[in-house]
C-alpha cells in the first residue's frame, strides 16, 4: 500500500485503545472546570445512593404495613417515598445541568484549539490529508468525548456505586440469599466479555467507514459541476453506494452484537430472579426471611442487572472517546514545518527586493520541481514566470510567500532570508490574485476587506471602482451589503475574479503576485482592468505567472522555466530576438489556428499523430 493510501486510511491502524496517557491528558481538559464537575459527581452519588434505598420502602410496606393490615404510618411512609424521589429529581436536574455544561466547555476548548493548529499547518498537510477526514476531527471525533463527559463518566461512576451499594445492602439482609442471587453473575461477566470485544471490531469497522464516506462527501460535492459536466453521476452513484453498502454491513454486523447480548442478558437476570423465588421462597416458608425482604431482594436483582448492562452498553461510548481522543491529540501534536523563528531578524512593511539564491525544491523526496533556480528581482520591478504547464511558475510563488520551505538554497527578501522574517509579518507584504478565486460566505465588502478593521469603507468602495468591479456590485440588490454563498455561488467567474482584484488593491501590498489573474476575465473585461493593473504595480514589485504571453509583454523581464530550470531571461523583445524556448511559446500560441503547430521539443519537431480509431468514441 502506498504511503497515502496508508495515511487515508489512519482510522484503521490505532489499535488497542486503553491508553492513560490518553486519560491523563482529557482529565487536564477538566481541571478549568472542576467548580462544575465535582458538584455534578457529588450529586451522582447522591442521587444512586437514594435510589438503593427504593426496595427498602417495599420492604417496610409489607413487612410492618400490609401482612399486619395496620393503617397508621402508612401515609407517612408513602409520603417519605415520594420526597426521595422528588429529591432525587431535584438532584437530577442539577447533575445534568453541571455535567452537560462541562461536556459543552471542553468541546468549545477542544475545537478551538484544533482549529487554530489547522490554521497554522502548513499547505502541505493539506495536501496529504483529504478535507473530509480533518472535517471528522473537528465534529465527530469532539462530539465523542462530549459523549464520554456528559454520559460515559457520570453513568459509569453511578453504575459503581449502585452495584457496590446494592451488593451491600443485600448482604446485610441475608448474605444466603445474597449468595445466590451471585450465582449468576460468571454467565454475565461471560456474557458482557463476549460483547465488548464484538461490539469494540464492529465500531472499528463503523468508524472506518464513516471516515470514507465523509471524505467522498466532500470530494463529490466538491467536484459537483466536474461530475456533472462529464456525465459522471452514475458513476459517482455506484461508488458511494459501495461505500455506503460497507457501512451498512458494518453496522448491521454490531447490531448482530447488541441483539443477542441485551435480551441474553434479561434471560440471565430471569434466571437470577427464579433463583431468588425459590431459594428465598423456601426461607420465607421457614420463618428464616420476610416477604417483604424477598420482594426487596427480587427488587435490587433487577437494580443490580441493569447497572452492569449499562456498563456494557456504555463501553462503545468509553471506545469511541478514546480512539476519537488518540486521533484528536496526534492532530494536536503534528509539528508544524513552517513557522516563524524565535527572534525574526525582520518584520512590519518590506521594500521589495527578491532574490533566489541557487533553489532547490520537491514536493516529495528528491522527485525536483525546481532545479538551482537563481535571479533577483528589484524593488518596483515587474517580473513574468512563463513556461509549460508544470514547469514550476506556480512554486515558486508559493515559496516566495514559504507556504513551503526549500530544500536547497535560500530565498531573500529585502536581504534576509525569509525562514528568518516574522511569519505573519511577511505575508502581511503580499496580496495574491489566483486564477481559481475563493469567496467565503459574507457579504461582497467582507471578502474585499477579510476581516481587516484598518480597510475602510471608501477604500473597500475605491478598489472596486479602481478594478470596475463596481459596475456589477451596484447592480446586486444590496450592492456592496449583498450576500455571498459559499465559494461566490451565484456570480460569474469573471465578477468573482474581478472581486479577488478589488480584494489585492484594498490590502495595498507591497509585493503583488498575478497567477493566471486574467485567464478567467473575457478580452473586454481584461482590457478595463489592465489600466487599474499597471497602476497598482507601479512602485511595487510585482511577478506575474501567466500561460497568455498577451499578459506579460509588458514586465520589465520575463524569466522562461522548462522543467524547472531558467532557460532564459529578458524582455518581451530580448527574448523574441533569441528564437528560443519563449519564441516557439509565442509562436505556438500566435500561430493561425486553422494550421496546427507541431510541438517542438529539443530543437526536434514532434507531428501531431492522429487519434487512433481504437480510441475514438462510436456514435
Amino acid at each position: 500500500m502506498s504511503t497515502a493510501a496508508k495515511q487515508f486510511h489512519e482510522e484503521e491502524a490505532i489499535g488497542k485503545t486503553y491508553d492513560w496517557q490518553i486519560a491523563r491528558r482529557l482529565l487536564g481538559y477538566l481541571k478549568p472546570y472542576l467548580r462544575l464537575l465535582i458538584p455534578a459527581l457529588l450529586l451522582t452519588l447522591a442521587l444512586n445512593l437514594l435510589g438503593v434505598l427504593q426496595p427498602k420502602f417495599t420492604q417496610y410496606a409489607i413487612d410492618w404495613y400490609i401482612i399486619p393490615k395496620k393503617t397508621d404510618g402508612v401515609l407517612l411512609l408513602a409520603g417519605l417515598f415520594a420526597g426521595v424521589q422528588f429529591l432525587r429529581f431535584v438532584f437530577a436536574y442539577l447533575q445534568s445541568i453541571f455535567i452537560n455544561s462541562v461536556g459543552q466547555y471542553v468541546m468549545f476548548d477542544l475545537r478551538r484549539q484544533l482549529y487554530a493548529k489547522l490554521q497554522r499547518q502548513e499547505v502541505a498537510y493539506y495536501d496529504r490529508n483529504p478535507v473530509g477526514r480533518i472535517m471528522t476531527r473537528l465534529t465527530s471525533d469532539v462530539d465523542a468525548l462530549n459523549e464520554l463527559f456528559t454520559s460515559g463518566v457520570t453513568d459509569v461512576l453511578g453504575d459503581l456505586v449502585m452495584i457496590v451499594a446494592i451488593i451491600g445492602v443485600m448482604l446485610w439482609m441475608d448474605p444466603q440469599l445474597t449468595g445466590v442471587t451471585l450465582l449468576t453473575i460468571p454467565l454475565l461477566w461471560a456474557a458482557t466479555t463476549w460483547f465488548r470485544k464484538g461490539a469494540r471490531k464492529g465500531y472499528d469497522m463503523v468508524r472506518t467507514r464513516v471516515a470514507r464516506i465523509n471524505a467522498f462527501l466532500q470530494e463529490h460535492f466538491a467536484g459537483a459541476q466536474t461530475v456533472q459536466i462529464f456525465n459522471a453521476e452514475a458513476r459517482s452513484l455506484r461508488r458511494f453506494a459501495a461505500i455506503n453498502d460497507d457501512h451498512r454491513k458494518a453496522n448491521i454486523d454490531t447490531i448482530f452484537y447488541y441483539a443477542v447480548f441485551f435480551p441474553l442478558v434479561d434471560f440471565i437476570g430471569a434466571v437470577g430472579i427464579a433463583l431468588i423465588i425459590w431459594f428465598g421462597g423456601y426461607r420465607v416458608m421457614n420463618h428464616a426471611l420476610s416477604l417483604g425482604a424477598l420482594v426487596a431482594f427480587i427488587q435490587y436483582s433487577g437494580f443490580l442487572f441493569q447497572p452492569i448492562r449499562d456498563i456494557s452498553d456504555k463501553y462503545n461510548v468509553l471506545q469511541a472517546a478514546v480512539v476519537a481522543s488518540h486521533r484528536i491529540f496526534k492532530t494536536l501534536d503534528l509539528p508544524i514545518a513552517v513557522t516563524s523563528p524565535e527572534q525574526p531578524l525582520k518584520s512590519g512593511r518590506a521594500s521589495g527586493r527578491i532574490e533566489f539564491q541557487d533553489v532547490w525544491f520537491a514536493y516529495k523526496d528528491e522527485d525536483w520541481v525546481l532545479k538551482d533556480v537563481s535571479f533577483t528581482v528589484d524593488f518596483g520591478q515587474s517580473v513574468a514566470l512563463v513556461g509549460h504547464t508544470g514547469s514550476g511558475k506556480t512554486t515558486i510563488t508559493n515559496l516566495l510567500m514559504r507556504f513551503y520551505d526549500v530544500q536547497r538554497g535560500r530565498i531573500l527578501l529585502d536581504g534576509v532570508d525569509i525562514r528568518d522574517w516574522d511569519l505573519p509579518s511577511l505575508r502581511k507584504n503580499f496580496a495574491v490574485v489566483l486564477q481559481d478565486v475563493f469567496l467565503f460566505s459574507g457579504t461582497v465588502e467582507g471578502n474585499i476587506r477579510l476581516g481587516r478593521e484598518d480597510i475602510t469603507e471608501e477604500r473597500v468602495r475605491w478598489a472596486a471602482n479602481e478594478v470596475h468591479a463596481d459596475r456589477f456590485i451596484q447592480r446586486l440588490r444590496e450592492g456592496y451589503k449583498s450576500e455571498v454563498k459559499e465559494r461566490g455561488a451565484g456570480l460569474s467567474v469573471g465578477q468573482k475574479q474581478l472581486i479577488s482584484f478589488a480584494r489585492a488593491l484594498a490590502f495595498d501590498p507591497a509585493l503583488l503576485i498575478l497567477d493566471e489573474a486574467t485567464s478567467s476575465i473575457d478580452t473586454e473585461t481584461e482590457q478595463l482592468i489592465q489600466q487599474a493593473i499597471e497602476r497598482v504595480m507601479r512602485d511595487r514589485t510585482s511577478i506575474v505567472v501567466a500561460h497568455r504571453l498577451s499578459t506579460v509583454q509588458r514586465a520589465d523581464r520575463i524569466i522562461v522555466l522548462h522543467h524547472g530550470e531558467i532557460r532564459e531571461q529578458g524582455t518581451h523583445q530580448e527574448l523574441l530576438a533569441l528564437r528560443g524556448l519563449y519564441w516557439k511559446l509565442y509562436k505556438l500560441q500566435y500561430s493561425d489556428a486553422s494550421r496546427p503547430v507541431p510541438i517542438e521539443e529539443n530543437g526536434e519537431k514532434r507531428p501531431l499523430a492522429p487519434v487512433p480509431s481504437s480510441l475514438r468514441f462510436s456514435e
